[in-house]
């Protein structure tokens, strides 16, 4: 599964948007995570995972740094993001369903950021490119 040339134009148009928000919008995207799926705390026993605290907000912030590293090098993202896919996978070992549910949790945040911009479009389009960033993540458990 790969993006064609109008669908990479949209992610890239509403990273455009989502960027200099990118802080705010991790930290809200794990608190609908840590809210809507309990079981993903266990990766973070020593965060403070109340809404608004420091810790949240900056792994927020990484989180959505690696979305932003995606778009960047959307045409080679498996190269980009090999390092990223084997710290999840060996060192990490995240449960692969979570990347999913992550992207869930963003795609219903940008919603919410973004009601006039996420169109049913934009919201395709952005839903498969979090699949195929998710998938890249989970190829080293294979």
């Amino acid at each position: 599964m790969s993006l064609i040339n109008s669908e990479r134009a949209i992610v890239k148009s509403i990273w455009d948007k989502i960027s200099s928000q990118a802080d705010a919008i991790g930290a809200e995207t794990l608190e609908r995570l840590f809210c809507s799926y309990p079981q993903t705390k266990t990766y973070f026993p020593h965060f403070d995972l109340h809404p608004g605290s420091p810790q949240l907000r900056a792994h927020g912030a990484k989180v959505l740094a690696a979305v932003g590293e995606a778009v960047q090098h959307i045409d080679r993202m498996p190269s980009a993001l090999t390092k990223l896919s084997e710290l999840h996978a060996y060192i990490l070992r995240v449960d692969p369903v979570n990347f999913k549910l992550l992207s869930h949790c963003l795609l219903v945040t940008l919603a919410a950021h973004f009601p006039a911009d996420f169109s049913a479009e934009v919201h395709a389009a952005w839903d498969k490119f979090m699949s195929i960033l998710s998938s890249i993540l989970t190829e080293k458990y294979r």
